[in-house]
């Protein structure tokens, strides 16, 4: 989730000015980066309890002391209320989700070979700051044992503001905020019909990469009968503005709709003001732009605001000035390179764009969203076309494959970026995804206790 960011002051006129502030993202493919974002769950050592924000009861280890030891090592504070809620390093972002999930949003990157060198730097550096703190970090798809009332909340404003609307949307909400961790990765676009093309190949397949990176099966100390239940609570979180959104597949969608979508349908959460978020959670863009707010904000809607609305849209997709892949489960450190794998493999090859979309030719808005239902709980066995999804996933994994290789991307091994799909490569083989393999720790040699898969997910 995006700090308070673009501080754009013009008023808004037009729907196309919306349009054209989205469209501005628009860069030829020479400049495509990739840009990947991952979460993980702290723990303490002594007792595998989630850190607070402050230090409470003389135990070691909390977020704002992780805060000040990665600051230490290099970076500019983000401030909230006189509160340190992340810090900016370079390009890139360290940020804390509702929780204290530690996040990075990684810099625009040139290739695989530099995602995956910005991971090993960053987990370096956490783990060299936790060890003196005595706590440890550990990505997975949802918490495997801590109640919903046990997870703390961090000192960011918007956050205590979607606490308090979340439960009126959704039965899910706080879960999602509390006890989910992903990875997502942003990809570029050439211009609008390019844009588009990705979106609708990108949300046909969202539920695929759910399946491929399930890795949250367990809720609370037991098997909760799902391999992604992540995937599970983003069904009733909040749906108007989540999911996969039927006007993204409807003819003649690009940037204008989506900005007419985005006032119309999305209810806001906030307008920041002056260093302070104003609640007006529930309300309409459009009468925001219309000054129906204005007793209640002070404030004319401008296209730093809708900037700022953008950030509060979790489509399995997000479209802003690139698109966000937001459908898989945080996992192991191969597993989040992956993610960025299969999507530029994809994404950023003219022909494998192609093949993706000819593999799923006469597929819709009905097949992605039945998809997104299923795969949750059946992963690569839900229904696909009188087969399976892992039927599909082999063919699609090899497009992304061929893909990668035709980038050529080499690292000084001489290696392309292909050999970052390799995981994916093992589990459309038959081997088991993420969540398969614990499920097997915890009926085997955990003897049921879920507690172990802190040391062993542990980064």
């Amino acid at each position: 989730m995006s700090n308070p960011g673009d501080a754009d002051a013009t008023p808004i006129t037009s729907l196309k000015q919306l349009a054209d502030h989205i469209a501005a993202g628009c860069k030829p493919p020479a400049d495509f980066r990739i840009g990947t974002e991952h979460e993980k769950f702290g723990f303490r050592l002594a007792d595998l309890a989630v850190p607070p924000y402050e230090p409470t009861d003389g135990q070691p280890g909390a977020i704002r002391d992780l805060l000040a030891g990665l600051e230490r090592l290099g970076g500019t504070p983000i401030v909230d209320n006189g509160n340190t809620i992340g810090l900016k390093q370079g390009a890139a972002a360290i940020s804390l989700e509702p929780a204290g999930q530690l996040e990075l949003s990684g810099a625009p990157l040139e290739t695989l070979h530099d995602t995956a060198a910005e991971l090993e730097a960053h987990y370096e550096q956490v783990r060299g700051v936790s060890r003196d703190l005595q706590i440890g970090f550990a990505p997975l798809g949802f918490h495997p044992t801590a109640t919903r009332e046990q997870m703390p909340w961090m000192p960011k404003s918007r956050y205590a503001i979607m606490r308090r609307y979340m439960p009126k949307v959704g039965t899910l909400g706080l879960d999602m905020m509390t006890r989910t961790c992903t990875v997502q990765v942003n990809l570029d676009y050439a211009s609008e019909q390019d844009m588009v093309r990705k979106l609708r190949v990108s949300l046909l397949l969202q539920p695929l990469a759910t399946a491929l990176f399930a890795n949250s099966p367990f809720t609370e100390g037991r098997p909760n009968g799902f391999l992604s239940y992540r995937g599970q609570v983003w069904t009733d979180t909040d749906n108007d503005r989540s999911g996969i959104p039927q006007v993204m597949f409807e003819p003649g969608f690009g940037f204008e709709r989506y900005a007419r979508w985005l006032v119309d349908h999305v209810p806001m959460y906030f307008v920041y003001r002056d260093g302070r978020y104003i609640d007006v959670a529930g309300r309409s863009f459009r009468d925001f732009m219309a000054g129906k707010l204005h007793n209640e904000t002070g404030a004319i809607a401008t296209v730093g605001d809708f900037a700022d609305h953008i950030t509060t849209v979790f489509t399995d997709v997000r479209i802003k000035r690139f698109l966000e892949m937001r459908g898989a489960d945080a996992g192991r450190a191969d597993m989040m390179v992956a993610q960025s794998a299969f999507w530029v493999g994809l994404l950023y090859d003219d022909a494998a764009l192609a093949a993706a979309e000819s593999a799923l030719q006469g597929a819709g808005w009905q097949d992605a969203v039945a998809l997104r239902a299923a795969v949750p709980r059946e992963g690569l066995a839900a229904a696909w076309r009188g087969g399976t999804l892992g039927d599909l996933a082999r063919d699609i994994v090899g497009i992304a494959r061929d893909g990668l290789r035709a980038r050529a991307r080499r690292d000084e091994s001489g290696r392309d970026e292909s050999v970052y799909l390799e995981p994916l490569e093992a589990i459309v083989a038959g081997q088991p995804n993420q969540a398969e393999h614990w499920l097997e720790r915890f009926h085997q040699a955990w003897r049921g206790d879920v507690r172990q898969i802190f040391a062993e997910a542990a980064i």
